[in-house]
């Protein structure tokens, strides 16, 4: 104990011991007002916000115009999720036609703009706000630190996922293939009349030759004929198949390989990308119910009306592809339909007693914010843009590649202008 005592002597001799207690008494302090949820006038938010309040204060309005956002936002949402499911089967909408490709990237493109343009910008702000402490507020980058740590942490999960749902699928296919062959196995021993019989000099087995090999007969010999298929060239882009023999096999390697990789992927994507747009489709129910200006509410019913049906555009278009039994599609659909309305309606509850402009309203905000933001580059740029527009149907065909960037750059430009109303 004296040893330690002496060290902690000298330390404090130093002044450390009371550049620590200054540290940690600052941070507790900065600690505490984070967490105020009294109302800061010298905020950004505070300011702005309260001259609007103000100026266009009308609960009664307000009220009215989150009932016609509730119905819009919702008929909205179940009309973009429901038309890739229910026209699946049409000409147009089927999940391989060019026309849903161009489509699903004009989805794409919105989705990409909802997370620069719009989430990331209020994370930004609502995170370096004047309200908040300078320490450590000001002092580090949280909003792009926290939108690149939920896009790694989506990448795991959109890792690990993959990685289940192909071991899953890898498992039903053994099991099914093991059944087969025990059928086969039995169907065939009885109709080809192959039976063991001993010899009578030798002892061997029917079929077996010496030096203790087997010359497997019947159903068996079609092992020998492995096929495979290969494109090459201009081949591969119009589907053509060549087939090359070598003595006994037949090989032929071809387009369909990946089929079974690509239904895996799309499970995963669908239920990734729903859980990035269920993420912030809460927070902007929640920021548009909280408020009591009919004129930040106006613009925000058509721009979130236009996000809503393109987002789940874009979601019902993986819900397809991924071939989801109909009960599975469904609740999918209706869980993305119903969240922003369900925050709307939420925001609108708390709105009497909850105050926007306090610290731990702005901390919470730009962090969900920020996290939600990652979620969607990270799926619009991965899952959505780069798995089609680097895929060899894409490469294969120039006027899809041409109708496809210019539907991206089209979501992209038009969802990145609604930011000036909203």
């Amino acid at each position: 104990m004296s040893s330690i005592e002496d060290i902690w002597a000298l330390l404090c001799s130093w002044g450390i011991g009371k550049k620590t207690r200054f540290f940690s008494d600052s941070f507790l302090q900065n600690l505490s007002l984070s967490m105020s949820t009294t109302s800061c006038h010298g905020s950004a938010h505070g300011s702005a916000g309260s001259a609007e309040l103000e100026a266009c204060r009308d609960e009664s309005t307000a009220f009215l115009l989150k009932m016609v956002a509730i119905a819009a936002i919702l008929t909205a949402g179940v009309a973009g999720v429901a038309i890739p499911l229910l026209g699946k089967n049409r000409r147009f909408l089927r999940t391989d036609s060019n026309t849903f490709f161009a489509a699903k990237a004009f989805a794409a493109g919105v989705i990409l703009a909802t997370g620069f343009v719009h989430m990331l910008p209020d994370a930004t702000s609502a995170l370096t706000d004047p309200c908040l402490p300078e320490y450590p507020w000001s002092k580090f980058p949280f909003s792009g630190f926290f939108t690149m740590m939920s896009a790694l942490a989506t990448l795991l999960v959109d890792f690990v996922g993959t990685q289940y749902y192909e071991r899953k699928q890898e498992k039903q296919q053994r099991a099914g293939q093991l059944a087969r062959v025990d059928s086969v196995d039995s169907v065939s021993s009885v109709e080809s009349g192959v039976v063991e019989v001993k010899d009578s000099n030798g002892g061997m087995v029917f079929g077996e030759e010496e030096g203790g090999g087997m010359h497997i007969v019947g159903i068996h010999a079609h092992a020998a004929h492995h096929s495979h298929n290969h494109s090459h060239g201009k081949d591969a882009c119009e589907g053509h198949m060549t087939q090359h023999s070598h003595g006994s096999h037949v090989h032929s390697h071809g387009f369909g390989d990946g089929e079974e990789e690509g239904g895996v992927r799309h499970v995963v994507v669908s239920q990734v990308l729903e859980l990035g747009i269920v993420s912030h489709s809460i927070i902007i129910g929640l920021s548009l119910g909280v408020s009591q200006s009919p004129c930040t509410i106006r613009p925000l019913i058509a721009a979130l009306s236009f996000h809503q049906f393109f987002e789940g555009f874009a979601l019902g278009g993986c819900i397809s592809q991924a071939q989801f039994g109909t009960f599975h599609a469904t609740i999918m659909a209706c869980f993305f339909a119903f969240t922003t309305p369900t925050g709307i309606a939420i925001g609108t509850s708390i709105c009497s007693f909850y105050n926007p402009d306090s610290p731990l309203a702005l901390i919470i905000e730009g962090t969900l914010d920020s996290i939600s933001a990652g979620i969607l580059v990270y799926m619009a740029l991965v899952d959505l843009i780069a798995a089609d527009f680097l895929s060899k149907r894409m490469r294969c065909n120039f006027r899809l590649q041409v109708a496809s960037y210019f539907a991206l750059f089209l979501g992209a430009g038009l969802m990145s202008s609604l930011a000036i109303w909203a």
